[in-house]
């Protein structure tokens, strides 16, 4: 995803001359090129991520549109006075771009896991929030988010994302993308969860002849409230699944979506981080395992649910 978002950016570049990147001394390497081509539009403000925003809501003052790139926990949480008056109240076109959310940064604990970011920032005025699945949606991403006039949320993996979709899908800020037609669930998914979300599909339909219909969602706030409405008036069960707390993310605005629409007889089943912080560390894969958001757990979980409404 890193990488997409560079290539973007520097696209981005050729045609809007007012763009500026300003980094928190994060990237190692991933900027050296970019630092070296475009010495006009970087600069690395060290390791003060408040500072940086103050500095993104001057210059998109003066008319630039200013990208605040940083690890996310960073990005977000220390600075979030700095997001909500200097961005938010503003109205400000900045674009904070969080890299390595959810359990990405998985060995370096939990001070570096960022499970409540989605929360936190969807809560805030004139801030839309944006959780690519995979490059394509990344790309898409921030080519919306620049058209913006106001401030943005860019939640991004790391580098080792794979390509879901097979070319650019359609993308409108607010809308999700039907990757998957399906008849007897719903399985809508935001961020770095799309692969695994294809493959729970994949078995379902494989191994146990369920049909799942496969949504991403790319855009958490605003959230596609026609698509939700209509999957819930069509399926038993709709399913979420986000490497977030499960609590105020994605399955929450997913909720009160459903509530907004009206009666219905769906479930709502969440995949997500349980309501704590990681005692250990480990990998992203070992993470996930751990709080249930691996394939195989979330196939078992699904399959309980589906047998307990039959």
């Amino acid at each position: 995803m890193r990488q997409a978002f560079l290539k973007t950016l520097i696209e981005c570049l050729a045609s809007d001359p007012a763009i500026l990147l300003l980094s928190s001394d994060t990237g190692f390497h991933v900027f050296d090129d970019f630092q070296r081509d475009y010495p006009a539009h970087y600069l690395n403000v060290g390791i003060s991520e408040a500072a940086m925003i103050g500095m993104a809501a001057g210059l998109a003052l003066s008319g630039r549109k200013v990208m605040a790139y940083a690890i996310a926990p960073f990005a977000t949480f220390r600075c979030l006075e700095q997001i909500r008056v200097d961005l938010c109240c503003q109205n400000l076109p900045v674009m904070v771009v969080g890299v390595g959310a959810g359990l990405t940064y998985g060995p370096a604990g939990p001070t570096h896991h960022t499970i409540e970011d989605i929360a936190v920032m969807k809560a805030l005025p004139n801030m839309t929030v944006f959780c690519p699945g995979d490059p394509w949606e990344t790309e898409a991403a921030v080519r919306a988010g620049l058209t913006l006039d106001g401030p943005c949320y860019l939640r991004l993996g790391k580098s080792s994302e794979p390509l879901v979709h097979q070319q650019a899908p359609s993308f409108r800020v607010g809308e999700g993308i039907l990757l998957c037609p399906g008849k007897d669930l719903a399985i809508l998914s935001t961020g770095t969860m799309l692969a695994a979300a294809v493959e729970v599909a994949d078995r379902l339909s494989e191994v146990h002849g369920i049909s799942a219909e496969l949504i991403s969602m790319p855009t958490v706030k605003p959230i596609d409230r026609r698509l939700i409405g209509e999957a819930a008036e069509r399926f038993p069960l709709l399913v979420t699944m986000e490497e977030h707390n499960v609590l105020g993310g994605f399955g929450s605005a997913v909720a009160d979506a459903i509530l907004e629409v009206g009666p219905t007889a769906t479930r709502l089943l969440k995949f997500g981080i349980p309501d704590v912080y990681s005692d250990i560390a480990g990998s992203q894969e070992y993470l996930r395992a751990k709080y249930g958001l691996d394939p195989k757990t979330m196939v078992t979980r699904i399959l309980e649910v589906l047998r307990s409404q039959s």
